[in-house]
Parts: C-alpha cells; sequence; structure tokens
C-alpha cells in the first residue's frame, strides 16, 4: 500500500463477523483534510472491513466477483467520498456501472443486495446553510443524492440519511478530529444495529448523535 494512503485492515481479511462494508473512494487522500481522518478513525473497529477502491484498482480495472462478494459478506454498506460536482468521484460511479449488474443486484433473479442496507458518508467543502433551497445551491444533500437513493431501492436496499462532514475547507484541527469522533460513533453503532426509527427522520446521521447510545431489539434476519 502506497505511503500516502490511509492504512487499514485490506479487505483480502475480512473482519471478524463481518458486518459493515466502507467503500473508501477518494483519488487523492494524501492531500484530503478531513476523508482521511475519518477513515483511520474507523479501521479497525469491530466487524468493519474498510475497502479502498482507488488502492484496489489504480488502472480502473474492477474485479467485479471480488466487489460481489464483498457485498454479500456484509449487511450494511458506507460510501464513504468527497461530493465531486455534487455527485461520486469517477471510480465509483464506474463500480455503481460495472459491480451492481442486472440479474445479480437487480431485475430478474437480481435479488444479491435486498434487505441490506446503504449510507452515503461525503465531504463538502460548502456550508449546511448553503445546500438549503434559499442557500447557494439550491438544493439539499438529500435531494442532490437522489441518483444514489433510487439505485439503492431499485436494488431492494435499505437506504439511510446520509452522513455529511459540512464546511471542509474551514474546519481546524479540533473541529476535523471532532467529525472523525463522530464518524467512529456512528459507525460503530451501525455495526452493531443500533438505529432507532427516530435516526431515519434525520436530514444527516450525524445531526444529532444521541442515537448512537441507544441499545435497541434487532429482529432476526432472514
Amino acid at each position: 500500500m502506497s505511503a500516502s494512503r490511509p492504512r487499514f485492515r485490506a479487505p483480502t481479511a475480512l473482519a471478524d463477523d463481518p458486518q459493515l462494508l466502507v467503500l473508501f473512494c477518494h483519488p487523492k487522500p494524501h492531500r484530503s483534510r478531513v476523508n482521511r481522518r475519518l477513515v483511520e478513525a474507523i479501521g479497525e473497529l469491530p466487524g468493519v472491513t474498510v475497502h479502498d477502491l482507488y488502492e484496489a484498482y489504480p488502472d480502473g480495472r474492477i474485479d467485479v466477483p471480488r466487489e460481489q462478494e464483498l457485498l454479500a459478506a456484509h449487511h450494511t454498506v458506507v460510501l464513504q467520498h468527497p461530493f465531486y460536482w455534487y455527485s461520486v468521484p469517477p471510480l465509483l460511479k464506474q463500480w455503481f456501472d460495472v459491480v451492481l449488474t442486472w440479474g445479480w443486484a437487480y431485475g430478474r433473479g437480481g435479488d444479491q443486495l435486498r434487505g441490506k442496507r446503504l449510507v452515503t458518508a461525503l465531504s463538502s467543502a460548502g456550508s449546511e446553510d448553503a445546500y438549503q433551497h434559499q442557500g447557494l445551491h439550491g438544493r439539499t444533500v438529500i435531494e442532490l443524492l437522489a441518483p444514489v437513493a433510487q439505485t439503492a431501492k431499485l436494488c431492494g436496499m435499505d437506504y439511510l440519511p446520509p452522513f455529511v462532514t459540512h464546511g471542509t475547507h474551514a474546519l481546524d484541527d479540533e473541529a476535523i478530529a471532532a467529525a472523525a469522533a463522530e464518524y467512529r460513533a456512528v459507525i460503530a453503532a451501525l455495526a452493531e444495529d443500533r438505529l432507532p426509527d427516530a435516526a431515519r427522520t434525520l436530514t444527516r446521521l450525524n445531526a444529532d448523535l444521541g442515537w448512537t447510545h441507544q441499545p435497541v431489539a434487532v429482529p432476526e434476519r432472514s
């Protein structure tokens, strides 16, 4: 692994009792002030597997069977990336195109992701106020993530509110450390299935972290 990239458990050796898969997608993490710190904060959490897409596929040639194997092994999938023109980095878009295939992820017989959870964890230089109808961008983050939400729906996945780190250019070291601690708390809670219904009404999962400490009954999975 390149010295310029974060270090964490390789997906070739899955976490014990794998529950949550983080698809980390940042083409230049050595230049990242936020995403690098966030992903390093979760690297050794129990049940969490972190998969660095740009590290795994520097030539853009995605191993589709391997990616599908990773998805099948985890119940929750987190897409961690910077916001690229209101969307995802190019390699993650390619990942959607080639991994979520007809007959596997959707369509006739395509039920391999049904019932799994999908979460977006993104960073943006824009403030939270900028992502309002009267703000600079004129849309909320949730509205701009509609293509991801619709993809989850097509695949029968449970799409949850995003984890959003706003105003990244203005964050100092203390604020970044606080964001990393929030991310660790949210990822740990998701991996442990501690998600009350109230969390689903949030604009972002880190808007109110009270839910991360609330144990809840988890229904049996088929």
